[in-house]
Parts: C-alpha cells; sequence; structure tokens
C-alpha cells in the first residue's frame, strides 16, 4: 500500500464516520421531536404518567436550560407568545395543562410530516408540518395544522431542543362526530 492510498482510506473512513455521525443525530432528533410531540397527546399515552405534573416534568427533560418556545405569525403571536429558557417554558406547559378548561379536552393527537433535519455538527435545525384533531367535551372538534421550525443542541452527547417555534397554517373546525370512539385513557404503552 502506498502512502497516497494509506491516506485517501484514511479520508474514506474519516468521511464515512462523520455521514454517520450525521445519520445518528437525524435519528436521535427524530426520536426527540417524535417523543415531545407524544408527550404532548391527549390522553398522554406515555405508561406511568398519571398526571400532568408528570407530564411536563418529561416534556421539560427534552429541553436544554436555555431553550426558547414560541408562537409566531398573526395567529399565534397572541395565543402562544415567547418563553424563553426552561423556567419560562415549564410556566406555558403548566398553565396549559395546569388551568381546568371548559369545555375539557379530550383528545388531541399530534401526526408530524414534511420533515426537514439539518445537522451542523453539535447544532442543527428540523422543520415539519403537524396537523393535531382535538375533541372537546362539548362535542365541538376541529383540525390545527401548524408549521415547526425547530433548533437542536447536542449535550454532553445527548440531543436536546433549544427552539420551538410554531407557526399557525389553518385552524378547520370538524363535523360533530367524527371520531366516534376514542380512549379516556391510553393504555397503548402498558
Amino acid at each position: 500500500m502506498t502512502i497516497d492510498q494509506s491516506r485517501q482510506g484514511t479520508a474514506d473512513i474519516a468521511d464515512i464516520l462523520r455521514r454517520l455521525d450525521t445519520l445518528e443525530a437525524e435519528a436521535d432528533i427524530r426520536r426527540l421531536q417524535a417523543r415531545y410531540m407524544f408527550l404532548c397527546d391527549t390522553p398522554c399515552p406515555e405508561f406511568g404518567v398519571e398526571n400532568d405534573r408528570q407530564r411536563v416534568d418529561l416534556i421539560m427533560d427534552l429541553y436544554s436550560d436555555d431553550a426558547v418556545w414560541e408562537g409566531v405569525g398573526s395567529f399565534y403571536d397572541g395565543q402562544f407568545g415567547r418563553a424563553e429558557g426552561k423556567a419560562a417554558i415549564r410556566e406555558h406547559f403548566e398553565r396549559f395543562w395546569g388551568e381546568k378548561r371548559d369545555p375539557a379536552l379530550l383528545l388531541n393527537v399530534h401526526y408530524l410530516t414534511s420533515e426537514q433535519i439539518h445537522v451542523h455538527g453539535d447544532e442543527a435545525d428540523g422543520q415539519w408540518v403537524h396537523c393535531q384533531p382535538w375533541i372537546f367535551s362539548d362535542g365541538r372538534s376541529l383540525l390545527r395544522s401548524s408549521r415547526l421550525n425547530n433548533a437542536f443542541r447536542r449535550i454532553d452527547g445527548v440531543w436536546k431542543v433549544t427552539r420551538t417555534r410554531t407557526e399557525n397554517v389553518f385552524i378547520a373546525p370538524l363535523t360533530p362526530g367524527w371520531a366516534e370512539s376514542f380512549p379516556e385513557k391510553s393504555v397503548l404503552m402498558r
């Protein structure tokens, strides 16, 4: 083997390792984003989560200490605003699940699509479109769609969310009774 062949082999291995790291980062970020959405579903399908305090704790584990959560655009600016730092993001989620609403939210499921993940070393960003049906205790239902533009950082080898940014695409009422049955409590992950 010549020196040039050895250098080329080393370069090829380095390129393969870089590409493998990128693929693993994309997979980790995909799971991180999906876990966030999964924990935001109602009823919460995570086995062992008995209350919204536990749900919020699990969601907060996904975020970096300096993270930002914000709703942007003409519709979400006023509805969600901006929360900077983990304490403010926790307050945002505690308000959402902590305030008992009438009518109560019975079902809320997040579906992600149009995924794009861009990894830049230990930083990354991702874009998704999501749709989520909502069913309320008074019989009203709606379908909500949003665009997500999120950021991530690898901290001590673990990917964390550093920014959740959401913008409304549409909100549409659904015909009453469109969903004939749905669980009061999820037992799937038991």
